[in-house]
């Protein structure tokens, strides 16, 4: 999934301010760069019984996809267990990305996916975490999970580059 995603204005209400024109896109390049150097997201799921559940979550936006882990029996994993729509959004309200997708178990088999992972997941290594390219192996996977974005939107001086990027489904 390394291909660059269509962009484009989102739809929003008259009223924001929204140009008229793609003048002032962002580019996903500077939009995948804050994904991939974030330290924090934020993950929202749908319970159940229809009632939103969001988590603050560590991560890694690795290939265009965000991978990420947790035990089968945390709420959010259940969650998406039976539902796999998911938002991944990061932490600032002025410096906006959300990602729009779906998450998915999976696994890494430590001599290939599971050494770029645990590269990958270096950053937290001074917060104590600091996992082996094993560590998702196996018949549970570890616990990893793979969000697959549909769309994103971006902004950073709203609403002059208000983009949303659409990735083929």
């Amino acid at each position: 999934m390394d291909a660059t995603p269509a962009a484009d204005r989102p739809v929003l209400p008259e009223g924001y301010g929204l140009p008229a024109t793609t003048a002032g896109l962002l580019d996903w390049s500077t939009v995948e760069a804050r994904l991939r150097t974030a330290r924090h997201y934020w993950l929202g799921s749908v319970r159940p019984d229809g009632r939103p559940h969001a988590v603050p979550r560590w991560g890694v936006w690795l290939d265009g996809r965000f991978w990420y882990d947790g035990a089968p029996t945390t709420r959010h994993t259940r969650n998406v267990d039976r539902n796999p729509a998911v938002t991944l959004t990061l932490e600032s309200g002025t410096e906006v990305v959300i990602v729009e997708g779906e998450s998915h178990a999976t696994r890494a088999e430590p001599d290939g996916w599971g050494t770029r992972l645990a590269e990958a997941f270096a950053k937290y290594d001074d917060a104590g975490y600091s996992p082996g390219p094993d560590s998702w192996s196996g018949q549970d996977g570890g616990g990893l999970r793979v969000i697959t974005p549909h769309v994103v939107l971006a902004w950073f001086d709203f609403p002059t580059d208000c983009t949303r990027f659409a990735f083929g489904l």
